[in-house]
């Protein structure tokens, strides 16, 4: 009486170091490995790595996209193959290593609301000479306060409240002159809201049916049904 074979689990099978590319591809590199002679194993090798390539496409939009795939090449063999490559062979311990913490930008922003892009446009409004191009200027910077205003708080907000920002943020360099007013609080709202606004009101239109003969299509499906 003939005994079944045992059942092949994933569980008693060996790890794969990179799932991403299966058991078929990890079983070429073990392969690769038990070649004796050099040549034929770096030629193995280099077929491998078209092998992998075509599984891991979106890599070729990376810089450095053969040296990545070799990368793995190695990885894969517990960095224990020999071959003559296009690249070095990496260590664990380069592979391993964490990339250079990033500090932090520590500029303090005085009314955060505004954000630093204001700051800035303010400083360089500053330097300016005085004249209609400063002024000018000013009245833009100002504007846009009173809209990142408003997009931070809702409520309206009195100009006397961006006037005084502006004058403190520009260090007293920065007045708007007394025949000059701000945009109203409700066109401020409405260009923050046109966008959606108006494709919304479009996507309606199109499923009503309006525009471009929708009504006479709806008619035409409705008579298609008797």
């Amino acid at each position: 009486m003939s005994t079944a074979a045992p059942f092949d689990y994933n569980t008693s099978r060996p790890r794969l170091i990179i799932p991403e590319y299966g058991r078929h591809v990890q079983r070429m590199v073990e392969h690769v490995m038990e070649i004796e002679d050099r040549d034929q194993r770096t030629r193995t090798a280099k077929a491998i790595i078209q092998v992998i390539a075509r599984l891991n496409p979106q890599l070729r939009n990376s810089d450095n996209f053969e040296r990545t795939l070799w990368d793995h090449l190695y990885i894969m063999s517990e960095f224990k193959l020999d071959v003559d490559g296009p690249f070095p062979k990496p260590t664990p311990e380069e592979l391993d290593s964490k990339p250079t913490r990033v500090p932090y930008p520590q500029t303090t922003i005085k009314y955060g609301h505004y954000g630093k892009m204001v700051q800035r446009m303010i400083d360089q409004c500053a330097a300016m000479e005085a004249g209609e191009t400063r002024d000018a200027y000013t009245t833009v910077i100002a504007n846009h306060m009173k809209k990142q205003f408003l997009a931070w708080n809702r409520d309206t907000v009195p100009d006397p409240v961006i006037l005084k920002d502006l004058g403190e943020l520009s260090k007293g360099k920065l007045k708007l002159k007394e025949d000059v007013q701000l945009a109203h609080t409700a066109d401020l709202l409405r260009t923050q809201q046109a966008g959606p606004r108006n494709e919304v009101d479009t996507r309606k239109r199109y499923n009503n049916g309006g525009g471009g003969g929708g009504k006479k299509r709806n008619r035409n499906r409705k008579k298609n049904r008797y």
